[in-house]
């Protein structure tokens, strides 16, 4: 057996530890019915509930946090810490909009496309990951988000004007990308992201279930045992940033027809080092910790302005969130407040249990 096999079935010795396997598959489907619930009220009980503003927040938490979960594979699952996602977002929306407004695509299509070149240039930006790591490869990767932002600064994002380009000095500064028939109104636009987010957390769902995760999981517990097991190091690392970054592209297609067009004032490089502090608050091992992440970046921000909150109290929170996380929720906020909820409701739900249990013994 291989190490990435190894790695995906780690504890198999340690029968009496787990919990029983009706336990399990009743736990999983209860986990699962309660995702499936909450998919089905946001798409169709929130479109009716909210303003065109509000969804249109909404739709971008629906863009972050599977740009956050891109972020999420590579730091959690292989152990590489990237400062170059919102880089490679902005990067998707340019190309979205540059070939859609040249050759019309249909939107779909326009989606693949924009994601498989926006994977290449992650490709390319991962290729540090194959002799550096840690510290090292976060200012590589930040490096190379200032430079495409630097980039993107100089050429602006296409309006419809002629040339390579594609921008027009004299036409409207931004122009968005022409939305699919079917999602033509807010509403239905956000359904139309909700959709696509939840095919892009079924690819990296599928990958981490399959033998790219148990790869992975080698490689972040021990390169040279990977490696001594069988493990394509360099092709799997490779793999991470491609498929981070393709899901990345995607969504930045997605932004590009979210409305108002797009500028780079929209994709700071710092914003790259909120967002990982983001992934960690939320939790870099599961996937509802990128939905966390995604609501910490774009929901809380715009909450904090409708009330007339000074926006730095937003670093204040990522700076106590990721305290917490580190001295008592490694998991992140995710996994950890369900825990406290149940156990909260158990505490409360203690006495009236004595009651019972005592009204009864008295019988």
């Amino acid at each position: 057996m291989s190490v990435a096999e190894q790695a995906g079935s780690t504890g198999s010795g340690a029968v009496a530890a787990r919990p029983p396997a009706s336990r399990f598959q009743r736990g999983t489907v209860l986990h699962a019915a309660g995702i499936a619930i909450f998919v089905l009220l946001l798409f169709f009980v929130l479109p009716g509930l909210t303003s065109n503003y509000w969804l249109q927040i909404c739709t971008q938490v629906v863009v972050y946090s599977v740009v956050a979960l891109g972020l999420a594979l590579l730091v959690g699952r292989v152990g590489m810490v990237s400062l170059g996602q919102i880089a490679l977002l902005a990067l998707g929306g340019w190309v979205a909009l540059r070939i859609g407004f040249a050759t019309g695509l249909p939107f779909p299509i326009l989606m693949l496309v924009a994601g498989l070149i926006t994977g290449l240039f992650g490709v390319i930006i991962g290729l540090p990951a194959l002799r550096l790591g840690g510290l090292y490869l976060a200012l590589i990767t930040l490096m190379a988000a200032a430079a495409i932002s630097i980039v993107l600064q100089q050429t602006n994002f296409p309006n419809g004007g002629s040339g390579f380009l594609g921008y027009s000095i004299t036409g409207s500064g931004t122009a968005a990308l022409r939305r699919p028939d079917i999602a033509g109104d807010t509403e239905a636009f956000f359904r139309y992201t909700l959709v696509v987010g939840g095919l892009m957390f079924l690819l990296a769902w599928l990958h981490v279930r399959g033998k790219p995760g148990r790869a992975w999981a080698a490689i972040r517990q021990s390169q040279p045992a990977a490696l001594a097991g069988g493990v394509n190091i360099t092709l799997y690392k490779l793999w991470a940033f491609a498929l981070a970054a393709f899901m990345t592209g995607v969504m930045g297609c997605i932004l590009a027809a979210s409305g108002g067009g797009l500028t780079i004032l929209q994709f700071p490089t710092q914003e790259s080092i909120s967002l990982l502090a983001a992934v960690f608050i939320g939790g870099v091992y599961g996937f509802s910790g990128a939905i966390v992440a995604g609501v910490f970046t774009k929901l809380v921000p715009a909450l904090l302005d409708n009330w007339n909150l000074p926006p730095d109290l937003l670093l204040i929170l990522f700076g106590v969130g990721v305290l917490q996380v580190l001295l008592t929720a490694p998991q992140g906020l995710a996994v950890q407040f369900p825990k406290d909820m149940a156990r909260l409701g158990r505490l409360i739900a203690r006495p009236f249990t004595r009651k019972s249990s005592a009204g009864e013994a008295a019988r």
